[in-house]
């Protein structure tokens, strides 16, 4: 016989409940996502004065702004989106990735409007420009950049396994996150190299 169950059940005792997947995930909601992208502003503005002085305001700026923009994708993607969903059955866990390329997606964002698969490719594209700024005052920003995409198709390959792996924050993996994610990367890295001549980095 089974040992009798803790008096007030699990959500009581703060122990998972049976088949559930692991602890409680602590945080979730827009507001922790804001307040996250809030805070990482703040350290990179503080990162780009301090290498100013070393590589001037306009790589700073831009090799700031794309660290910040890479923290905002994982808040955004690993954060979940309704709070801390509490207990998630074991049983309801998804085993695998989707493989439904180009599948049904969910209408819209709590924040933006569109599709989700629109926004997957926009949230990507920033990063891809701001790579190239970055990079472009450097003769070795032509090995650079396309590690550095190479490098953001690997973030997005990992936010989708963490998001099959801790399953608590409730966000599903689909590989069609990962081409729109990349998608949006390429078009920013197009969108970096037709602003180059506009605004030469090189000089500044």
């Amino acid at each position: 016989m089974a040992p009798p169950s803790p008096v007030g059940g699990p959500e009581l005792t703060g122990l998972p409940a049976a088949g559930s997947v692991g602890p409680v995930f602590p945080v979730g909601g827009v507001e922790v996502m804001l307040l996250g992208a809030v805070l990482a502003a703040a350290v990179c503005a503080v990162a780009a004065l301090v290498l100013q002085r070393r590589v001037g305001w306009f790589t700073a700026a831009t090799i700031a702004g794309f660290v910040w923009t890479v923290v905002v994708i994982g808040l955004i993607t690993l954060i979940p989106a309704s709070g801390a969903p509490g207990i998630v059955p074991a049983e309801g866990r998804l085993d695998t990735c989707s493989w439904d390329i180009g599948g049904p997606a969910p209408e819209g964002f709590w924040i933006f409007a569109g599709t989700q698969r629109l926004l997957n490719t926009v949230v990507f594209v920033p990063s891809g420009a701001l790579l190239v700024l970055a990079a472009a005052r450097w003769r070795a920003a032509w090995v650079t950049v396309p590690l550095g995409l190479a490098g953001l198709a690997a973030f997005s390959a990992a936010i989708e396994w963490t998001q099959l792996t801790l399953a608590r924050i409730d966000r599903a993996c689909d590989v069609t996150d990962i081409i729109d994610n990349v998608t949006g990367a390429v078009v920013g890295v197009g969108i970096g190299i037709v602003l180059l001549p506009v605004l030469r980095p090189w000089r500044r």
